[in-house]
């Protein structure tokens, strides 16, 4: 069977959810057994988002390969449980950077460099670079919404596709929005009609139109969508509002999403087996308890930056059968006086990653907190290198601090190393003051040897693991043997010892930081081992407290 094609635009307004909706159709694709791989491609003109702030983009979602890309890609992994690389993101930026230095290149012979056809020859390729010989369905999701003249290429690019590759193998999905109108009682149909003409003005016309809605759409409703939109009768689907993410495939699979994109493509037919979606769902819907875990950040008024991060944590709820309430705590709030009260009542402390010194001095003092009264905690990237600053200025009373927010300390027991081993490449990695601000991180998947007898390797119950990072700095080794005298565990070492990777303390309940990102590689299937430890020490404090106090 050809490699398939499905392309999922968007209509109306962004944040609809299209990159839930095309991993949860990739999950019901998967799980009729076909080999389904997905890819993001972004209109905005930056190479990658890995410069972009938080507040304007959300998370930057990180690979094995190094890549830094679309927090789409998060949900991409999660839902299809397939790893992702760079060919599954391409941005406006990327796409124009490649034809340029081809352009310099002289790959053109001199000719016109125009939109059409080099740009709109660039995307198709970096789309048909997935058609491999055992795929069998690309989907390919758009980023933004139809009419932003910044993605006029990408769409006009998928159109060419029908053309080169026949209706056979082509599908376009275009999710909208039916808003409910409260004052008027009902539901409005006009906004998703404009947006399909819209679609339809520049040369695509949907196969499918999936409706974003509050409630199920009636079938009257659909009737009249696809008689204005001209799509098949039945082609009309209603994703409604769901209270976790994890039902959306069971959703989708019961309006029958999945049966018409495969008769539509011909794909074999098959039920699809949806027992650990079900089983997902069940956990998540009927918890045996529930636990509080603060997350003490600096973007605490935009969830998107730690999109991972929260899913991460319920997935380590579903391992141990508990909800997690997430408590997000303003770092920059917490001091001496504060701190008691602003963490008060939580049975884990998280301190997740981040860049700058801002709210740094909270970060500390939660972990602090978390240190002293046995307070589950688990750091991630930053919040281990905080741990760090903490024990040190603590524990061993030193004036210590992070390069990155005193350049002059007199302890840095953070510090940006100039050079490094990558175990991917086989050569030495060097940080030099010329470098680009996008070139200088630890990027993607190294490995890491786990010491024996340690939290860390108890959790993941083997010697070496792999796991995926962005940062640029890291802990200094001057001051290891010193940590080492006064109780801090190197739990987690590259395998030339080089570099710090995991750090813990063993004389409490759960004291761990890391300078991955272990929520990357995270799942609902597949919960990370830190994350389940971490709720399970939560869940035993809870009911350490409520033994003692007699109070659930």
């Amino acid at each position: 069977m050809k490699t398939k094609f499905i392309f999922v635009t968007g209509g109306v307004l962004s944040s609809l959810g299209k990159g839930l909706a095309a991993a949860s159709l990739g999950a019901l694709l998967i799980a009729r057994g076909l080999k389904v791989t997905i890819q993001k491609l972004d209109p905005y003109i930056n190479v990658d988002p890995g410069t972009m702030n938080p507040f304007q983009h959300g998370e930057v979602y990180v690979t094995d390969d190094g890549a830094e890309t679309d927090l789409d890609l998060g949900h991409y992994e999660r839902y299809l449980n397939v790893p992702l690389s760079q060919k599954n993101n391409y941005t406006s930026g990327s796409i124009y950077h490649s034809v340029i230095t081809k352009e310099r290149r002289g790959d053109y012979l001199g000719g016109t460099v125009q939109v059409i056809p080099h740009i709109t020859d660039e995307i198709k390729q970096s789309i048909l670079n997935l058609a491999t010989d055992d795929m069998d369905v690309v989907i390919v999701e758009i980023g933004g919404t139809v009419g932003d003249i910044e993605g006029l290429p990408f769409l006009e690019a998928i159109r060419q596709l029908r053309g080169d590759l026949g209706k056979e193998q082509v599908l376009y999905i275009h999710l909208t929005l039916v808003p409910y109108i409260k004052t008027a009682g009902e539901l409005k149909t006009k906004p998703t009609q404009h947006s399909v003409k819209e679609l339809r003005s520049i040369g695509i016309m949907p196969d499918i139109i999936l409706c974003r809605c509050e409630q199920a759409i009636p079938a009257e409703l659909k009737t009249k969508i696809a008689l204005f939109c001209n799509v098949d009768a039945d082609a009309v689907f209603t994703a409604v509002d769901v209270k976790n993410i994890y039902e959306v495939p069971l959703k989708l699979y019961e309006e029958g999403l999945d049966q018409k994109v495969a008769i539509l493509l011909k794909l074999p037919a098959k039920n699809p087996d949806l027992s650990a979606w079900k089983q997902i769902t069940q956990k998540l819907v009927h918890p045996t308890g529930k636990v509080s875990i603060g997350i003490v950040g600096k973007y605490v008024d935009l969830k998107e930056a730690y999109k991972s991060l929260h899913e991460a944590l319920v997935h380590g709820g579903i391992a141990n059968e508990v909800a997690v309430n997430l408590v997000y705590v303003n770092s920059e709030e917490v001091t001496d006086k504060t701190v008691a009260g602003a963490l008060a009542g939580l049975d884990g402390i998280l301190v997740p990653g981040g860049f700058g010194n801002r709210g740094i001095a909270g970060k500390i003092r939660a972990i602090q907190y978390a240190r002293e009264n046995n307070v589950p905690f688990f750091g991630i990237c930053l919040g281990m290198q905080c741990a760090v600053i903490e024990f040190a200025r603590n524990v061993l009373k030193l004036d210590a601090d992070s390069q990155e927010f005193n350049p002059l300390t007199q302890h840095p027991v953070i510090y940006l190393m100039k050079e490094w081993f990558d175990y991917r490449t086989q050569k030495v990695e060097v940080r030099g003051k010329d470098t680009d601000l996008g070139g200088t991180m630890r990027l993607g998947a190294y490995p890491c040897v786990l010491a024996s007898d340690t939290k860390a390797h108890a959790a993941y119950g083997k010697d070496e693991i792999q796991e995926r990072h962005r940062h640029r700095y890291e802990f200094n080794q001057t001051y290891k043997e010193m940590c080492e005298e006064m109780g801090l565990v190197f739990s987690g070492l590259s395998p030339d010892k080089q570099l710090v990777e995991i750090v813990e303390l063993p004389d409490h309940p759960w004291f761990l930081g890391c300078q991955f990102h272990p929520e990357f590689q995270s799942g609902p299937m597949r919960p990370h081992p830190l994350f389940r430890e971490f709720i399970k020490a939560a869940k035993a404090a809870q009911a350490a407290k409520t033994a003692a106090t007699g109070k659930a």
